[in-house]
């Protein structure tokens, strides 16, 4: 391997596409087992790596010399081979306080709580006494010499004003988990999430939900692997190429999420609107049937709204794990909140909003084949479709202003982002 990323665990990691885009080298991600560890490294078979969880600190012994910086955190996550001298350096600080200076939550003077207890709480830690905290605060599932638990903390600390979760609670595969509920923190006023997998994890939706600014890792990750790669290669990698990497790996990697009535035309522009940005496209009632075998009337029939909700949920939860796909949601699909939070974890969501008069009411659909019934349910699921989307599209019936609309908002939000 001559570059590459080591991990015990990698599905989660968009590492080779960054380093392919900085200076196009083959970058290869290799997993190990911690019993292979030792002969990797003494093996020394590799010009650079990176290392990530749980190797952070594991790697420390087999180094001839760590920077000044992976001294201090006690942490690294970039290992370069200079004549057979294995060198060590932490690129992760500087990656997160670029990400802390690009989000504006202002950490000075602030009581911070890193959740975590590896190598990434050490790097997070120290960014944080860097850029001035008043206290910075580890905290773990079990109580260590240097750390809190998480029981401890919500008692000791309910005062906390920033959080920086550094563990993979939330991360690919285990979308909709969080470390902490929010809720137990009434002084928090700003949220930093290390996990780039989903782009915003459980705890920064939650966050955004109550109004507190928030940011996951996405660039963490861009910048830091443009800082190792600055050590791989000897070459420059300037801010404004950080930043363009950054918008074109979001525009790879975010979901446009169409909710809203039977007959709005989810899937209708849903189609049309993938062709135009070259985006995957599925439909969540079609993969329910595929999936489940019966149709969407025959599973109404045969479990009731309620089985039919469940298998949804379980596609739903799936399909949010998609990249760079346009999906279409069946009109019920937010009366589950947990569909909404798992969904805009890696999506923006877009309320499709066309006009009661000029829904129709078909047989195909269990809850609104007829007038009334259809009727009734524009009437009770209006107001949770506002609140469950990002945009409201307001629709005029002309299929290509609709698709105009959601381009150029999908297009402002990754500007913006």
């Amino acid at each position: 391997m001559k570059y590459g990323l080591i991990a015990q665990r990698l599905g989660h990691s968009y590492s080779a596409e960054i380093h392919h885009r900085l200076f196009d080298y083959a970058y290869d991600l290799r997993e190990l087992p911690p019993e292979d560890l030792a002969d990797f490294m003494r093996q020394r078979a590799f010009n650079a790596i990176n290392v990530t969880i749980p190797y952070k600190e594991a790697v420390i012994p087999y180094l001839d010399e760590i920077s000044e910086t992976a001294r201090l955190v006690g942490a690294v996550n970039t290992v370069v081979n200079r004549d057979g001298k294995l060198v060590g350096y932490n690129t992760d600080f500087l990656g997160l306080r670029d990400l802390i200076l690009r989000s504006g939550i202002e950490v000075e003077n602030k009581k911070v709580l890193i959740l975590g207890s590896g190598g990434t709480s050490k790097t997070a830690t120290a960014v944080a006494k860097h850029m001035g905290c008043a206290m910075a605060v580890r905290v773990s599932r079990t109580a260590k010499e240097d750390c809190i638990t998480y029981e401890q903390a919500a008692d000791l600390h309910k005062d906390a004003q920033i959080f920086i979760n550094t563990t993979p609670c939330g991360m690919f595969p285990h979308l909709g988990e969080a470390a902490v509920d929010l809720s137990a923190y009434p002084s928090v006023h700003g949220v930093i999430d290390v996990i780039y997998n989903p782009l915003r994890s459980r705890l920064v939706c939650d966050a955004i939900e109550r109004g507190i600014p928030a940011v996951g890792g996405l660039y963490m990750l861009v910048a830091q692997a443009a800082y190792a790669a600055e050590q791989f290669v000897g070459k420059t990698v300037n801010a404004e190429r950080i930043e363009t990497i950054y918008r074109e790996l979001l525009t790879d990697k975010l979901n446009i999420v169409l909710v809203g009535m039977p007959c709005c035309g989810k899937s209708t522009v849903g189609k049309r609107l993938a062709t135009t940005l070259g985006m995957d496209f599925v439909d969540v009632d079609e993969e329910i049937v595929r999936q489940d075998g019966r149709s969407i009337s025959n599973i109404f029939a045969e479990a009731g709204e309620s089985g039919f909700r469940d298998i949804e949920q379980r596609v739903i939860r799936d399909l949010s794990a998609r990249r760079h796909t346009v999906i279409a949601t069946g009109g019920g699909a937010v009366l589950r909140e947990e569909n909404t939070r798992l969904l805009r974890e890696n999506g923006r969501i877009y309320f499709i909003d066309r006009p009661l008069e000029d829904l129709v009411a078909t047989d195909d659909r269990p809850l609104s084949s007829n007038r009334a019934d259809l009727e009734r349910r524009y009437r009770e699921r209006y107001d949770i479709y506002c609140t469950a989307c990002d945009c409201h599209v307001r629709s005029n019936n002309v299929i290509e202003d609709t698709i105009r609309r959601i381009k150029e908002d999908f297009e402002n939000e990754i500007v913006s982002a």
